[in-house]
């Protein structure tokens, strides 16, 4: 396993490159194996774990059950260890007659001070711990504004329920808008973005603002681009992508789970064509080139991997030592060039 460090420019701590997604533990995955998995995700190594307020809620579930799981490894193991805990508020149903969607009316409770105040609390319960390591936002709310959210988060890292506080879902603009506002107010900013991320990438599309941007990238490097600032101390803290979704659920090796509706176009098809024939080449699988493409990037991120068995584990486990030569790496980010320069003409 490989390791860095995370930071809002005050708090910093190792994690595993590799974070554990839990969704649906508990539900679609049940308990017993949902704790296997656990098991063996800490004994290789594996730090930082990831869930939310709201995960199974639109399978049945309470929307905590994913916590509760986690709540019952972490008093059966004594404690979480060196293990980091990250955990989500916001996307829970505001109201609990009605569903959660992501069109309009979307039902998500929002990160008004006082969601943010209550469910963070609610969320300690569930898991049994007294300080959450890294707290998102889960989707950004722009209908309460971004210095009462701001504060709210901070207020929760005066006090030592949160160690470092994120955001996911969010337009770049308001981003940086929310980390300046934190600054203003003299609080932690944003330490932590988890958007959808993978090899394959979404066609651009109005209003679209959950999936990682060049221009994030950019934005991302240019905060760690020399030891200052990597430390937080020229004003502007570091700041590190998490990536959910960078397998698409299977979509890469198997045939009953097509991607979502914007990433099916010739690009993709051509990306993972690539995929798979780069795998065969230098004998992994197709989820373990995708994988170790990311965390070899120039701007490296850590990829949310959703398990729902030991067997996955072990494939997401062996590409975190899979270090693809430049020419692969090459040859992977250039294989829908023909695509590309054929719809710029």
């Amino acid at each position: 396993m490989q390791y860095r460090t995370i930071s809002n420019g005050t708090t910093s701590f190792e994690v595993s490159t590799l974070c554990l997604g839990t969704m649906f533990f508990g539900t679609r995955t049940d308990t017993t194996t949902s704790l296997e998995i656990l098991d063996r995700f800490a004994d290789a190594g594996g730090t930082f774990v990831d869930t939310a307020n709201n995960y199974n809620a639109w399978v049945g579930g309470n929307g905590r059950d994913s916590e509760d799981v986690l709540g019952q490894w972490i008093r059966r193991r004594g404690g979480l260890g060196d293990v980091r805990l990250a955990t989500k508020l916001g996307a829970a149903k505001k109201d609990p007659s009605l569903p959660l969607q992501n069109v309009e009316p979307t039902n998500f409770q929002g990160l008004s001070a006082e969601v943010v105040a209550r469910e963070a609390r609610l969320s300690l319960q569930h898991l049994g711990v007294d300080r959450l390591d890294v707290l998102y936002g889960h989707v950004d709310d722009r209908e309460t504004p971004i210095a009462e959210t701001v504060a709210a988060f901070g207020q929760l890292q005066r006090e030592g329920l949160v160690g470092i506080s994120g955001i996911s879902n969010v337009a770049l603009w308001r981003l940086i808008e929310a980390r300046d506002e934190a600054l203003r107010q003299g609080v932690d900013p944003y330490g932590v973005v988890q958007q959808g991320y993978s090899y394959v990438y979404p066609s651009p599309g109005v209003g679209r603002t959950n999936d990682v941007s060049v221009e994030l990238l950019d934005y991302v490097e240019s905060l760690a681009s020399g030891a200052a600032a990597a430390a937080g101390a020229d004003g502007r803290p570091p700041l590190t992508i998490t990536a959910y979704s960078p397998l698409h659920q299977g979509a890469f090796t198997r045939d009953d789970k097509p991607m979502w509706a914007p990433m099916r176009h010739a690009s993709n098809r051509e990306r993972v064509r690539a995929l798979h024939d780069v795998a065969t080449e230098i004998g992994a699988t197709p989820n373990q080139v995708a994988l170790a493409w990311l965390l070899g990037a120039e701007v490296p991120v850590i990829p949310v991997v959703g398990i729902s068995s030991v067997a996955q584990l072990e494939e997401a486990l062996a590409a975190s030592e899979l270090v693809l030569d430049a020419d692969v790496r090459a040859r992977l980010d250039t294989a829908d060039l023909d695509v590309r320069a054929t719809v710029a003409v």
